[in-house]
């Protein structure tokens, strides 16, 4: 029987309820970890902690992850109900769709806030706890190809995606010294709960992207898990990109 890789580590997952966060939590629940599992929203929280419970550890911590103070809440639960903390992927993300030309300060200021500021401070709060316990720590970020490829109506959203990955290279020189590495996983066309309420999006993707379909949230959620094991302690800074080959020729859906 083959180990699992994560027995005794504890993992945040945040914006986890569903989607690419769920089916990253899942597999480290699958993979002996226990896991703290944020969402905004409470009762797809609970309802995501629930299915995993019957599978595994999983405790549920729901807010929103825009502000330190809470990045820091869900760090001290994580060690206050298991003892320790390992992993933590900062998942949460906002796309709020719009032209730049009449794209919404309010809007901007939102994206920004969740997709920078929860990635920023969910980093900062555990690089800070694992250099007081002495101890190695793996931090992953979620990115996307919008970071590398221009999407209409998402100027904000992969500007954003474009820091996260920026932002793991700079924490290269502050985090390496204590034994922690920082990298970012860069999903491109994923069939979510969200995507496929388009009708048209799975055949879409499956005729632009060079491997013959958009990914499943399992081909992220696995390259997620490398990424933050053992086999990939000497890996940092960097981002890989999940996306069937689209990025290298970049054929646009418009």
């Amino acid at each position: 029987m083959e180990q699992k890789r994560f027995v005794n580590k504890t993992a945040i997952v945040t914006g986890a309820g569903k989607g690419i966060g769920f089916e990253i939590a899942k597999s480290l629940v699958l993979e002996g970890a226990t896991v703290v599992l944020n969402d905004v929203d409470p009762g797809l929280c609970d309802e995501a902690t629930a299915q995993l419970k019957e599978i595994g550890n999983c405790y549920s911590f729901a807010g929103d992850v825009s502000t330190a103070s809470f990045n820091q809440e869900i760090v001290d639960f994580a060690v206050s109900k298991t003892g320790t903390l390992d992993i933590v992927m900062a998942n949460a993300g906002i796309t709020l769709f719009g032209s730049f030309l009449e794209y919404k300060a309010e809007d901007l200021y939102k994206v920004l806030q969740v997709n920078i500021g929860g990635t920023f401070f969910l980093a900062q709060a555990a690089g800070k706890y694992f250099i007081e316990q002495k101890k190695r720590g793996s931090i992953l970020f979620t990115s996307s190809v919008t970071g590398h490829q221009a999407h209409k109506e998402l100027a904000a959203y992969g500007m954003t995606k474009a820091a996260v990955e920026l932002l793991a290279k700079h924490l290269v020189l502050e985090l390496s010294p204590f034994g922690i590495n920082v990298n970012a996983v860069a999903p491109g066309a994923t069939l979510t709960e969200r995507t496929m309420e388009d009708p048209e999006y799975k055949k879409t993707w499956a005729h632009l992207t060079p491997i013959g379909s958009a990914a499943y949230p399992s081909d992220i959620a696995q390259t997620a898990l490398f990424l933050v094991s053992e086999q990939a302690r000497h890996i940092t800074g960097q981002t890989i990109v999940v996306d069937g080959g689209w990025s290298a020729v970049s054929p646009s859906p418009y």
